[in-house]
């Protein structure tokens, strides 16, 4: 029994220093040490041993396997630092290239200023409305007060996909959505794409992005519009800035007018970006029309309200002292990581 687990001890250290790698040590293991391993068919042999001769064969068999396993313990090490040792020579880095660049992505001038926007209303109570972009025909045009033979059809350039379905060519449809929820009062804005069939130059696309603002209430007058508004054009362009309303005129709306506010440029005292005006047109508005309260299902007897719409691309523009729409659109990264 001596002479063969002698045997078994050198035959497992050879194999143990002949091992190149890892996988071999651990057959070696297996083989020697495992359920069906050599050293394991000696314990199990011991039943035919003497009873006297038990402890010694034990004692023989354990110095054996703790020789096998202090051997493969060893070698494990030696070849783990060497794996290492190989895998940082393959894997040498280079310090002295230049790092990888990773290019993120940051926010739209056009969804930096819609944010701002949003951030300026909500802060007055009011809520962001989104509607479709395919609309019908009615909410574009017919119950905003503009019949099939009004002139403002033919100024709109609209995109027709059949004769009663639209591209939006403004967001004032949602308004009219809202108003006949007729989830009294109301104080809206909505922003989102419209489309009209216009040539692409310096201040016109085809596609482009409106912001239209509604408020329906008892008592509503033209005064809290012009206080709205002069509001949201301080918290805009700077508290010093000044608004100016002009007549006009708007199907939805009676009275209409255009709102201009002071250059932020100058202040009002007239340079190159204001044309020597002192004053930049930046939205329309008026007191919602009387027929379209009542298209809508709201009694314009009890009440009224206004309305206003602005461009989002002019007031990135504005904002930012762009002189053409068609930088917006272009996707240079050169010119968009600016912002």
């Amino acid at each position: 029994m001596k002479e063969k687990l002698q045997k078994i001890r050198e035959e497992a250290v050879r194999q143990i220093e002949e091992a190149k790698e890892l996988n071999a040590l651990n057959d070696v293991r297996v083989s020697v040490l495992g359920k069906k391993g050599e050293l394991t068919a000696v314990l199990k042999g011991m039943k035919d041993v003497k009873p006297e001769d038990r402890p010694m064969v034990g004692q023989l068999v354990n110095e054996t396997r703790e020789a096998i396993e202090r051997t493969l313990e060893e070698t494990k090490k030696k070849l783990e630092s060497a794996e290492l040792e190989h895998r940082l020579e393959k894997e040498v880095i280079d310090v002295t290239l230049p790092a990888k660049q990773n290019s993120v992505g940051h926010r739209h001038p056009n969804m930096i200023a819609l944010e701002e926007v949003e951030r300026i209303f909500v802060g007055m109570g009011y809520e962001v409305v989104e509607g479709p972009e395919v609309e019908q025909d009615y909410y574009n045009f017919e119950a905003l007060n503009i019949p099939k033979n009004h002139p403002a059809r033919d100024e709109q350039d609209t995109f027709y996909i059949n004769d009663s379905i639209v591209l939006r060519t403004q967001t004032s449809p949602v308004q009219v959505r809202v108003m006949e929820e007729g989830k009294l009062p109301i104080r809206m804005i909505a922003p989102g794409r419209v489309f009209r069939s216009d040539e692409v130059d310096a201040t016109h696309s085809p596609s482009f992005h409106q912001i239209e603002g509604m408020v329906v209430d008892k008592n509503i007058t033209f005064a809290d519009l012009k206080g709205t508004l002069a509001e949201f054009a301080k918290e805009l362009f700077g508290e010093d800035t000044k608004v100016k309303f002009r007549p006009h005129h708007f199907p939805f709306t009676e009275p209409s007018a255009e709102m201009d506010v002071t250059c932020f440029k100058c202040g009002g005292k007239g340079c190159r970006f204001c044309k020597g005006e002192g004053w930049i047109e930046i939205l329309g508005c008026g007191m919602v029309h009387p027929k379209v309260l009542r298209m809508s299902g709201i009694d314009p007897e009890e009440y009224s309200g206004f309305a206003f719409g602005v461009g989002l691309e002019r007031i990135a523009l504005l904002k930012y002292e762009i002189d053409d729409m068609r930088l917006l659109y272009e996707n240079d990264i050169r010119f968009l990581k600016q912002f």
